[in-house]
């Protein structure tokens, strides 16, 4: 079961406060939640808007020696299944680190970001997840309209952010204790690749790769099929043929 909690009604960024738990020695299950972030961050150095009424927590988790770069994409993963289990929704992966529902026109609109910082020399990582789980008051900020959706969207009745945040953190900590199993990467890529949004369509990567998704790599990286050339991509900013 998770661990500490800290709660905040506002904070710069529960990813800052958690990563200097963790350098303190915080154990596993450590997490940090607030209701809103002023300073919230994703992947790339983008900022994460962070308005009342969604999930924003960061949570210090257990890293596999042998198996680091699987990390965000077990989280998710597991969280994937656990939304689909509670809510019965089939929220899709974006590789690497974003949950997708697509619409009826089959857009993908995005329910929840995952940023995983790794601390050097340690046995441990921090792992930030927000959830959108209603709709702002004042509605979304007009550069992710049509770009993002709600678990509000989707079930009803909404859960609450509590019950969200519960079943996060549980899953969280059960994604990321999963990797030490023998067959664990090899679960966790199966999963991967059953949910991998636009698997087979062509998608760019930082605006100049250009490719069919075709896998994932032994070390979670994005496999793409460039004019019958197979490419590995390690990082960057994946946008996928029909996303909104």
């Amino acid at each position: 079961m998770p661990g500490p909690r800290e709660w905040y009604d506002s904070l710069p960024s529960t990813q800052d406060r958690a990563l200097e738990l963790a350098r303190a020695g915080a154990p596993p299950g450590t997490r940090v939640v607030a209701r809103q972030q002023s300073r919230g961050r994703g992947r790339l150095d983008h900022g994460w808007v962070s308005p009342p009424g969604s999930l924003y927590l960061s949570v210090v988790l257990p890293v596999s020696e042998e198996h680091p770069t699987w990390l965000p994409l077990a989280l998710g993963a597991g969280l994937a299944e656990a939304f689909e289990q509670r809510w019965h929704i089939r929220p899709r992966l974006k590789w690497p680190n974003d949950l997708l529902l697509e619409d009826a026109s089959g857009r993908g609109r995005k329910l929840s970001g995952i940023l995983v910082d790794d601390l050097p020399d340690s046995d441990v990582a921090v792992a930030g997840i927000g959830v959108n789980v209603r709709v702002p008051g004042g509605g979304h900020a007009a550069e992710l309209s049509g770009r993002t959706t709600s678990l509000e969207e989707w079930v009803e009745p909404c859960p609450s952010i509590d019950a969200v945040e519960e079943l996060v953190a549980e899953t969280a900590l059960t994604s990321a204790r999963a990797l030490f199993a023998a067959d664990g990467v090899d679960t966790v890529r199966r999963r991967c690749l059953e949910r991998l949004y636009g698997a087979g369509r062509r998608a760019t990567v930082d605006g100049r790769i250009e490719g069919r998704i075709a896998a994932l790599g032994p070390d979670g990286e994005l496999v793409l099929d460039v004019d019958g050339e197979r490419m590995t991509i390690r990082a960057g900013d994946l946008r996928v043929e029909g996303m909104a």
